[in-house]
């Protein structure tokens, strides 16, 4: 069982991150052409202080623990945003005020990451970085217990060779974002995509109630990427057991073996201090997803293309 102190602060995350919803937020959401160059004015005109004003000077963000928050809080530090704080929320939140700006076409910053389906909904743009503070493009890796290849061989195998795109992701995404329950979502791609799904388990052998543990962190990818693996384990015959947590909780239970792995790390920026912290008790497997990236992001309207737009004059 895992431990109830740590499952106890996972479970109280229970975003749609929100990872949640659905759509498939790929390459094509974080760049963009649009706005001034210069970041001298905002939709209408306004001056970059006025957006300042008009927003309150907030950059609307998750849930605190989240690694999108903590890089955009080091990004008001790092560009001298001195009025500007990142609040934080749930992804549902976020993605609730995001869709409710752009209906009235209003302002409007968010913590953003792709995959995520807002950048299939939404015309949106990542700001500028010139700082490079929120990095380049992110992998989303596997990872799993010391001796995971010794004790379940074929677990091990199907997970070392689960690999597959932001577009892939996306149909789930987007599926679970018009209403669809995940496992229904989840079992659909697995049937339309049974190529893709023979790659993952080529190799291996069904088993018979093996139980499999695997943990994520509910953001709106991970549930997408944790359910599709999940329902190809049981279609293999696992007895799949998976597990809500927060980032933290998550990288905890796999490193001290209460689970067998995760789909669901980001790497190198926004999970890296985990890894730092987690690395020498787990066993990383490789990309399961590559191209994610986290970042600013605003809708298109708005006249603004970096972050040093948000400076006051």
């Amino acid at each position: 069982m895992f431990n109830l102190n740590w499952k106890r602060l996972g479970l109280a995350a229970g975003l749609s991150l929100s990872i949640v919803a659905a759509g498939c937020g790929s390459s094509d959401g974080g760049s963009s052409d649009s706005g001034s160059s210069n970041g001298d004015s905002a939709e209408g005109g306004e001056s970059k202080a006025a957006i300042g004003e008009e927003l309150d000077y907030t950059i609307t963000g998750i849930d605190a623990g989240a690694g999108v928050v903590k890089t955009s809080e080091k990004a008001v530090e790092e560009y001298g945003l001195e009025n500007w704080e990142v609040q934080t929320s749930s992804g549902g939140a976020m993605t609730e005020a995001l869709g409710n700006a752009i209906e009235d076409e209003e302002p409007i910053i968010v913590t953003g990451w792709t995959p995520h389906w807002k950048f299939a909904k939404y015309d949106l743009k990542y700001l500028e970085d010139p700082k490079g503070v929120f990095g380049g493009e992110e992998q989303i890796k596997t990872m799993v217990k010391t001796g995971l290849k010794e004790e379940k061989p074929n677990l091990y195998k199907i997970l070392d060779q689960f690999k597959w795109s932001s577009e892939e992701m996306g149909k789930v995404m987007l599926a679970r974002k018009d209403g669809t329950p995940i496992e229904e979502a989840a079992k659909n791609w697995v049937k339309e995509n049974s190529d893709k799904v023979s790659e993952w388990t080529k190799g291996t052998e069904k088993v018979d109630g093996t139980k499999a543990k695997l943990v994520y962190v509910s953001w709106d990818s991970e549930i997408a990427s944790t359910n599709v693996i999940g329902e190809v384990l049981r279609q293999q015959g696992f007895e799949v057991k998976l597990t809500q947590l927060q980032n933290a909780a998550m990288w905890q239970a796999v490193a001290e073996g209460e689970a067998d792995g995760m789909v669901a790390a980001w790497l190198p920026g926004t999970h890296g201090d985990l890894y730092e912290s987690n690395k020498d008790s787990l066993e990383d497997l490789g990309a399961n997803l590559e191209g994610a990236k986290i970042g600013l992001v605003v809708p298109k309207y708005m006249d603004i293309s970096s972050i040093e737009d948000l400076k006051s004059e």
